[in-house]
């Protein structure tokens, strides 16, 4: 049996928010999967049903964050599942939002669901990690992460969790880089730019840097446009010559 374990916080307040991704991603799987209805149990909610031809229970914990690993914790025993067979999705700060990374294994980088699982389930279950990007400032990261998507996140969170649920049979198979090109796929440019990465690498910037540099010499292109002064050459001396002539033939004839 294998369990799929959305995290977030119970109750409707909190049901938007970018830390319940992870609950938005169960649900998503339950929409385009034959699972029961939810019922409370192991301190959670939980559903089972079948993909890939595997059985599977859906667990939602409703412990709060904070205390996630006692209800996932309780159901891995009484259904005997090992910790390899736990997949895990969640909100990570420290990804672009959009993005999303699968490991097994790791520290819990500060995340309090996180490290509530690994204190009662052990390290070696699979982690999905769903950016919501970090805003900038450690003192703004609670209020972030506690506040609800914008109407603009939803152009990539909708996308996103459809692409969850339609292609969650590829990581219960083991194919791990096809679900990530199946959401990459499916994301395609709704997913918003990171600005991390793009201020690390941007491709237009050497164009652009290119186009400064025209643009900056439009007076050497000025100056290459106009004509050039040349000196004098042999072919214009007679005509100076001529000149030079009638004023002595004149200044001649004055002395005569």
């Amino acid at each position: 049996m294998r369990m799929i374990v959305g995290l977030g916080n119970p109750g409707t307040k909190h049901a938007r928010q970018r830390h319940n991704i992870g609950f938005m991603a169960v649900d998503a799987i339950i929409r385009r999967h034959s699972f029961s209805l939810m019922r409370k149990k192991f301190k959670g909610e939980i559903a089972d049903g079948e993909i890939a031809g595997e059985k599977v229970l859906l667990v939602k914990p409703q412990t709060f964050m904070n205390l996630s690993g006692e209800a996932v914790g309780e159901a891995m025993r009484f259904y005997k599942i090992k910790p390899t067979d736990i997949y895990v999705f969640y909100d990570e700060l420290d990804l672009a939002a959009g993005k999303v990374r699968i490991k097994t294994g790791g520290g819990h980088g500060g995340h309090n669901g996180i490290k509530s699982l690994d204190a009662h389930c052990g390290k070696d279950y699979k982690r999905i990690r769903l950016g919501i990007d970090h805003p900038g400032h450690k003192e703004r990261v609670t209020g972030h992460v506690l506040g609800d998507f914008s109407k603009a996140d939803y152009k990539w969170v909708d996308p996103l969790l459809n692409a969850i649920g339609d292609n969650i049979d590829m990581l219960i198979e083991g194919k791990d880089s096809s679900f990530m090109n199946k959401l990459a796929l499916v994301l395609g440019n709704e997913a918003p730019v990171d600005k991390k990465q793009q201020k690390k690498s941007n491709p237009n910037k050497a164009s652009s840097a290119n186009g400064d540099k025209k643009n900056s010499s439009h007076i050497h292109q000025a100056r290459n446009a106009a004509p050039k002064i040349n000196k004098v050459t042999s072919q214009q001396r007679p005509q100076s010559n001529q000149m030079t002539d009638m004023l002595k033939k004149l200044f001649g004839q004055e002395d005569k």
